[in-house]
């Protein structure tokens, strides 16, 4: 979990970290092959919409934004290494899904019983402001990057919002 305040860097750490591993890559690193930042933020979406959802009048599996990008992510085919970003704060309603993901199985389990396990190829990243509404057993399975909002100061935030406003 990357946490701290908006604007504190925590966007432009990620960025940085996953093109520098792919730089080194190119560069016959033994690191892997390139990087990529797959982000969303969970709280936009339903839980149904995030994981999936059985149709009750068909009886169809309705898969999730979440669920399809584990699976892409976590295919065999998959040359690259992503980095699935959950980009917003931590609820208990969306978290608790993942809690068989960030324990020692690494494995998704969906509501129709499916299991997608976790490949080497795959990271999971937190990028939240505040853990209020996490509960001990999600803390306790993730490591934690504190990014005050102090360590950037105001010159950056300011190129920043003109730049976005040229």
């Amino acid at each position: 979990m990357v946490v701290g305040t908006v604007g504190s860097g925590k966007t432009t750490i990620m960025d940085t970290l996953t093109k520098s591993l792919t730089i080194l890559a190119e560069e016959g690193s033994p690191l892997g092959n390139t990087h990529k930042l797959l982000r969303m933020n969970p709280k936009a979406i339903t839980t149904p919409q995030l994981y999936g959802v059985m149709n009750t009048v068909t009886g169809e599996w309705i898969p999730g934004v979440f669920s399809e990008i584990w699976k892409k992510s976590n295919a065999k085919s998959n040359k690259h290494i992503s980095w699935i970003v959950c980009d917003g704060p931590v609820d208990a309603i969306w978290i608790e899904n993942l809690n068989t993901v960030l324990d020692d199985n690494k494995i998704l389990t969906l509501a129709n019983n499916e299991r997608i396990p976790m490949s080497d190829n795959t990271k999971m990243v937190f990028e939240v402001e505040n853990l209020n509404n996490a509960s001990p057993a999600t803390v306790s399975r993730c490591g934690i990057i504190f990014v005050s909002p102090t360590d950037l100061f105001w010159r950056p935030l300011i190129r920043t919002w003109c730049k976005d406003r040229a």
